[in-house]
């Protein structure tokens, strides 16, 4: 243990979420060892965003100004809110771009070991918002965890009775994961969660053909059509005056030398 200053140093890193022991004592030497000027701004910077950054007055984001960006942000749907917990989940939802409405920050989960219950959280102001009957659907984007998934319960009892549509973020497999490294709840909420890949085709039907038409023969004649005329028979009296050919009669005297 070091005295005096350092220590005290490593103390306050030490208090900082992910940040252990051995991380904070890190930190603090390379604090000793940086320029002055350096530490100068960051310990300046510290103290602007205490001074400036406050929360916004509608959803309880994070802003500079009495209501944050996106609540003024006039192209956002109104009709749809998302709820998460921190204000760092709505960064991470913004990175998305897949949702283009409005969030409502909470402050936190409900988390009785902590101390914290429904009513250190922002959800008497969630319900003033709801009065607005423009409001559609609520997006429930808490942590799937503990304390998210009471959160959510809770959520869902409370605001069940003013009629709007409530939905929950759905949870399971992460992109490009393995099945076999997967926990039971995971995979639990993954077959929960399932969706439509695909629809069985129907069984197709051969098309029934209409029965062909009788073709005519060719030596019957169609029935719309009259039949061919061959070349009318010769009659009898044209018969009677064709005339005949008559052998001439040898001479006696051909006969004779013969």
């Amino acid at each position: 243990m070091y005295e005096g200053a350092v220590q005290e140093l490593i103390d306050e890193l030490g208090r900082l979420p992910g940040i252990g022991p051995k991380s904070a004592q890190r930190i603090a030497f390379h604090i000793l060892d940086a320029d002055a000027e350096d530490m100068t701004r960051l310990a300046a910077s510290i103290q602007l965003v205490k001074e400036k950054v406050k929360f916004c007055e509608i959803c309880f984001n994070i802003s500079e100004q009495d209501t944050c960006a996106i609540c003024r942000d006039e192209r956002r749907d109104g009709t749809t809110i998302c709820i998460v917990e921190e204000s760092k989940d709505v960064l991470a939802i913004e990175r998305t771009r897949a949702f283009a409405g409005r969030y409502h920050v909470l402050g936190g989960s409900i988390n009785p070991l902590a101390g914290v219950g429904p009513e250190q959280l922002h959800i008497r102001e969630l319900v003033t918002r709801l009065a607005d009957d423009s409001i559609t659907e609520l997006i429930l984007a808490t942590d799937p965890n503990l304390e998210g998934e009471a959160t959510a319960v809770y959520l869902v009892r409370a605001l069940a009775p003013l009629g709007i549509k409530i939905t929950r973020l759905a949870s399971g497999l992460p992109v490009g994961g393995d099945l076999e490294y997967a926990d039971e709840v995971t995979l639990a909420r993954a077959f929960e969660g399932r969706r439509v890949a695909g629809r069985a085709a129907a069984p197709q039907v051969a098309p029934q053909l209409p029965d062909p038409e009788p073709q005519p023969r060719k030596d019957t004649p169609a029935p719309d059509q009259p039949a061919e005329q061959g070349p009318e028979p010769a009659s009898e009296a044209g018969a009677e005056t064709q005339p005949r050919f008559v052998v001439p009669e040898m001479d006696d005297h051909r006969s004779a030398t013969r």
